[in-house]
């Protein structure tokens, strides 16, 4: 199919579920954040599971082709995955600073990170019993957690980085057993700090993703539009990950008004181009969506083009989300009639 469409991940969680106002005034946190949850711990997961089916329901009803669970289950993108893991102190946390400069809790390495069990694989089956349609799971990159992380065991911060891509490699490939069609790595912070990026961090991603056999996504972006409010006109680490064994990558292009030149430097890769602007809480115009995939067609094939939002969805009210969602797949449907 030409320009699938697809969310990056999250979608918005009900106010019932998950208290917004107090998910809206932090930073997004890296321990946990249980006090978040308005469902108390014996009923909290059949609320959950209540909540995804809605945003399972939700995709679907507005048209879009590759389902994603909306992270309903996730505190933050990255705490429920990099909380789970051996070699981490989650009572005693540490502090890092965040990438708006701010410090903030963070999990304390103190001895060797390893998976101790499967993190969100109930998560992908859950899913993939609940919809016909491809599914997406994603999972935080190995480099952004051992940025998200305070290191009081390994000898460098690469080294920590290597072993929380070990651990992502054996989730990715459960995922992949139980369901996912798409498995996505979230690595905002090569973006963020990209000199340790360029030092190690794609060395970390080829790690997490040696043998994978199913399709892999890389997502890299410039931070949540409801907290980092002003951004370049492009990627400080993007071409780089030309050099990435995954076979897509996600890049927000609609906030940004991204220079999409770059994108030509990816080519072989298919790109999740950010065609929703998370920024503005009213609902584009297909023509609108349309215009901005454009901008990136003259460096990436139609076949290899994906439509998706920009990073952050889960921070607008619902019925604005499905708005955007559903104008993206009425662009997506004007694209087809173009190119297809």
């Amino acid at each position: 199919m030409l320009f699938p469409t697809t969310l990056v991940g999250s979608y918005p969680q009900p106010e019932w579920l998950i208290d917004r106002q107090k998910l809206a005034a932090r930073f997004p946190p890296r321990v946990r954040a249980k006090e978040l949850w308005r469902i108390a711990e014996p009923w909290r997961e059949e609320a959950q599971d209540d909540a995804t089916l809605l945003a399972i329901r939700a995709q679907e009803d507005a048209g879009l082709d590759i389902i994603t669970d909306g992270e309903i289950r996730r505190e933050s993108y990255s705490n429920r995955f990099a909380t789970a893991l051996e070699g981490i102190d989650i009572d005693n946390p540490g502090t890092a600073l965040d990438r708006s400069g701010h410090p903030n809790p963070v999990p304390r390495i103190v001895g060797p990170i390893r998976r101790k069990h499967p993190v969100e694989v109930e998560d992908a089956r859950f899913l993939r019993a609940h919809t016909t349609k491809p599914i997406k799971m994603t999972v935080p990159g190995p480099f952004t957690m051992s940025q998200q992380a305070q290191n009081d065991y390994y000898p460098s911060e690469e080294a920590a980085a290597m072993d929380y891509a070990a651990a992502v490699n054996e989730e990715i490939r459960d995922l992949c057993a139980a369901g996912a069609d798409v498995v996505q790595l979230d690595e905002p912070y090569m973006q963020a700090r990209p000199e340790k990026a360029r030092q190690y961090g794609l060395r970390a991603l080829n790690r997490a993703l040696l043998g994978i056999a199913g399709t892999t996504a890389v997502h890299i972006c410039f931070g949540y539009a409801a907290i980092i409010h002003q951004r370049p006109s492009g990627y400080s680490f993007l071409p780089e990950l030309a050099g990435c064994s995954c076979h897509q990558v996600s890049v927000e292009t609609a906030q940004s008004k991204l220079d999409c030149a770059v994108l030509a430097k990816l080519a072989g890769k298919r790109i999740m181009v950010g065609c929703l602007d998370l920024n503005d809480p009213t609902v584009e115009t297909p023509e609108t969506i349309v215009a901005r995939i454009k901008r990136a067609l003259p460096y990436v094939k139609p076949e290899n083009a994906i439509l998706a939002p920009d990073c952050g969805m889960k921070y607008l009210p619902r019925q604005v989300a499905f708005g955007k969602m559903a104008s993206m797949v009425a662009a997506a449907k004007m694209l087809r009639a173009e190119f297809g």
